[in-house]
């Protein structure tokens, strides 16, 4: 009787490109929805009708990314779940940084292509929808409920802390899900939901520094706020993991 060969594990480079690519498809997906199918991000009135389809979008296209690309290198597409999930031990601290590359590479791919797309599109809609910040982060007069900067970083925190909880839960390597994918993406929509109104909903720098390049000076001038305390709820919520969850004991 011979032993069965072991699944082979991808290798460095193929988990870089499902980052890349999974990144790509939640920024296209998500901001494209934001900026193409919603006047919230075209037009500097606030509109709550909009929320939704925006909300929906992020989601699912976590759900597909995380189905497609998750087995190859555990579908983070966000530098915060990246550094969340190192904290609580679930991928060596020397794949942080590539996979973080390969994150901002992919979405700010993504959005560099629609603005391509809007370049051709009617008279005037690049302007309009660069000069609304083009669906980038923000508090102030970038907020679309006109809340302040205490406001945005406490829900940062709160928010991609709750995010990186459901991610290490349903993926649990003995108490996960094969509904994961689901999960996580459901959560990424109720998120949304809850905080749209408040900064635009960040719980990922990649997204954030997608947008912005393009947002012009003030969501760039805001960008650090997105950047630092997703990573903060994030790297907090790994540690936590860890600490109250994983722990096991001898029967």
């Amino acid at each position: 009787m011979t032993d069965s060969p072991s699944p082979a594990t991808p290798t460095l480079g193929a988990k870089l490109a499902a980052e890349g690519f999974g990144t790509f498809l939640l920024v296209f997906g998500g901001v494209g929805t934001a900026v193409f199918a919603s006047n919230l991000y075209t037009d500097p009135s606030p509109n709550a009708g909009v929320y939704l389809p925006v909300a929906l979008a992020f989601g699912l296209t976590v759900v597909v990314g995380a189905y497609a690309f998750g087995p190859l290198s555990g579908g983070h597409f966000n530098p915060a779940v990246t550094l969340g999930v190192a904290a609580a031990g679930r991928i060596a601290w020397r794949d942080v940084v590539p996979y973080i590359i390969a994150q901002v590479v992919g979405g700010a791919i993504a959005s560099t292509l629609l603005v391509l797309i809007g370049m051709f599109g009617p008279d005037g809609w690049l302007t309009g929808a660069q000069d609304a910040g083009f669906a980038s982060n923000g508090w102030g007069e970038h907020s679309p409920g006109g809340f302040g900067m205490a406001s945005a970083i406490i829900i940062e925190v709160i928010l991609t802390g709750i995010f990186l909880l459901v991610i290490l839960g349903t993926t649990h390597p003995e108490r996960g899900t094969k509904f994961a994918g689901l999960a996580i993406g459901l959560t990424l929509t109720l998120i949304h939901l809850i905080s749209i109104p408040v900064d635009n909903t960040s719980v990922n720098p990649a997204r954030s520094i997608a947008s912005a390049i393009y947002g012009g000076v003030g969501p760039l001038s805001q960008l650090w706020v997105f950047l630092v305390f997703p990573i903060v709820g994030a790297l907090l919520a790994g540690f936590a993991y860890k600490a109250l969850f994983d722990s096991t004991q001898k029967i």
